[in-house]
């Protein structure tokens, strides 16, 4: 059996949406489950919409996210091949020249769907004579290229979808050169994936059109057909993909604070029949990846859910995944995770309890009273309610004018942590001294 190869192929013509990520994470996710290597190939053929920061920006966020690659390509280094298996597939015949301009070819589709027939390309540049040719070059006009389909049944075993059937002769021959020499998608591809040794692609349902012409592209090159997949397209809230969907992506996910594999375990059960759970890395997720429980209906990604799920993510969250990224000890973490909605919050918790504070003093009287009444160590949740009690009885304060002073005095806040579990991270010393008035 040839080893197991998949490639993620990014266009460098903007930034990576959420779209995208998805379809990277499946495809990395698949290559760890069945012991395979991941490529990253750039699929820069657009030389004027394509940059170099679009490209340096989708390489941060795979590295972020964890999606890390032991195989690179550039397709804008392969044209010499890519030229090679055009000179040779036209002389096989697979390759042919097309002299029609785009309002010509607009107006053979309208005339064919006026008649009721499906808008396929008729061939008609087979049947031109020499002088035919020879007159067209004369005006000036440039051929553009189609890939000949064989008249036959196109089927494969999709990953997703089950079997998928095509007939060649319900499908127009793929324009796969422009007129201005440029490639298209189409063939580059392919050529990329043969000479690569992709063995398996998950990719989004609105190729499965291209699959059924690259099926026969791969025949054309004497290589194996890789095992394709193809995703159900994400779609808004609202069952369309709203514009700020469209150009949602991992730099704005990872502004906001949402972490890396809350992102990840979000995204490869959307549209599952399995629940959404966290996974803490991608090695548990990538063994619990079952594309036959992937629904067939387009999944409905809402940023306000994955925002819910990063908060139920960073709760649940183990000492070891923050571990390095935050100054507390395990005690410390696993005490406050639980109010935590961001990760980074954590940092005003360790300001409070562990930087010195100057305290804002409201009412003597009543924080003097605190201090006095505060209990010995050792301290738990339960110390705050039973120590607020009686500070209560003895002063009388009440409502804000009990909570409102004590919270100035211990934090120098107007709001924040919960006091009940702050006070016993801070400890009794600190706490004392600041009730009485003292930076600690």
């Amino acid at each position: 059996m040839s080893e197991i190869k998949v490639r993620f192929a990014p266009s460098p013509t903007g930034y990576m949406h959420i779209g995208n990520t998805r379809t990277a994470l499946f495809n990395w996710l698949l290559a760890k489950k069945l012991g395979g290597k991941f490529m990253l190939r750039i699929d820069d053929t657009d030389k004027l919409r394509s940059k170099e920061e679009y490209e340096l920006s989708l390489r941060d966020s795979l590295k972020w996210l964890g999606l890390v690659w032991e195989e690179e390509a550039r397709q804008s280094a392969r044209f010499d091949r890519y030229n090679e298996v055009v000179e040779q597939l036209k002389k096989e015949g697979r390759i042919y020249a097309c002299y029609e301009t785009a309002e010509e070819l607009e107006f053979m589709r309208k005339r064919l769907m006026n008649k009721g027939l499906p808008p396929i390309y008729e061939r008609s540049a087979l049947k031109l004579t020499a002088e035919q040719i020879a007159a067209y070059e004369k005006e000036g006009r440039k051929p553009h290229y189609r890939f000949k389909l064989v008249d036959g049944e196109i089927k494969w075993n999709d990953m997703v979808r089950g079997e998928v059937k095509y007939e060649a002769k319900n499908l127009s021959d793929p324009i796969i050169i422009r007129e201005d020499g440029s490639f298209l998608y189409h063939l580059p591809s392919v050529i990329d994936d043969h000479d690569f040794g992709i063995t398996h692609i998950i990719r989004g349902e609105d190729h499965v059109t291209n699959t059924a012409s690259q099926v026969q592209m791969f025949e054309a090159l004497g290589g194996i057909v890789p095992t394709f997949g193809h995703l159900p397209l994400l779609t808004g809230k609202e069952g369309k993909l709203s514009k700020r969907l469209g150009s949602l992506g991992v730099r704005e996910l990872k502004a906001e604070g949402i972490e890396a594999m809350a992102i990840s375990s979000f995204l490869a059960k959307l549209g599952t029949s399995e629940s959404i759970e966290p996974f803490y890395d991608l090695e548990s997720l990538a063994k619990s990846l079952d594309l036959s429980k992937i629904g067939r209906s387009q999944p409905k990604f809402d940023v306000e859910e994955l925002e819910t799920f990063n908060t139920k993510f960073i709760h649940g969250a183990p000492y070891e995944y923050v571990k390095g990224r935050i100054d507390a000890d395990e005690n410390f973490w696993n005490a406050v995770k639980g109010n935590l909605t961001f990760v980074k919050d954590i940092t005003a918790w360790e300001d409070i309890c562990h930087k010195e504070v100057k305290p804002i003093i409201e009412d003597s009287a009543l924080t003097e009273a605190a201090a006095d009444l505060l209990p010995a160590e050792p301290w738990n949740e339960e110390t705050f309610n039973l120590w607020v009690n009686e500070v209560k009885a003895k002063t009388g304060k009440k409502g804000k004018d009990l909570f409102h002073p004590i919270r100035k005095a211990l934090t120098a806040q107007e709001n924040g942590p919960e006091l009940k579990i702050l006070m016993p991270l801070m400890g009794r010393n600190k706490a004392y001294k600041r009730l009485k008035g003292e930076a600690a």
